[in-house]
């Protein structure tokens, strides 16, 4: 089996990704306080801020794996920067939106800012469907890319 040569853009970003890993790491021991009774929450606020620490990490891991395929679909160009930066930017407004729209002391409900999770399913369908689309480009299109 032969390495998957990364391009420069993808290694940059993934280097950006693995170290945002961290983050997560912090906003999973806030999580810790929350279950442990620790914060008082809401029970809303208690689903919002668990949904968002999760679609970080999971956002973030498919962020990853979107570029190794990004980079061996041959992805360039416009459709390549969408492509690799869809989900990543969706890793970003989707746990936003669930944090920002859930705080406030008492919260019960999402506040205006839950915008920025819709915008994050707005940019990983772009993603996601931008790789969809290179990869399911005719094979003599890929094997200029040495695959």
């Amino acid at each position: 089996m032969s390495a998957i040569p990364l391009s420069l853009a993808s290694r940059r970003l993934a280097g950006v990704l693995l170290l945002s890993l961290v983050g997560v790491e912090f906003g999973g021991r806030f999580m810790t306080t929350v279950v442990q009774g620790e914060v008082e929450l809401t029970e809303f606020q208690q689903s919002f801020f668990r949904a968002g620490h999760a679609h970080a990490g999971v956002l973030l891991v498919l962020s990853l794996v979107c570029l190794l395929y990004a980079d061996v679909a041959g992805v360039r160009g416009a459709l390549g920067w969408v492509t690799r930066l869809g989900v990543p930017v969706a890793a970003i407004f989707m746990p936003s939106g669930f944090f920002f729209s859930a705080m406030g002391e008492g919260a019960t409900k999402a506040n205006g800012l839950i915008v920025l999770l819709y915008l994050g399913g707005l940019s990983l369908a772009a993603g996601v469907v931008s790789l969809g689309i290179g990869l399911l480009r005719p094979a003599d299109r890929l094997a200029t890319t040495g695959s």
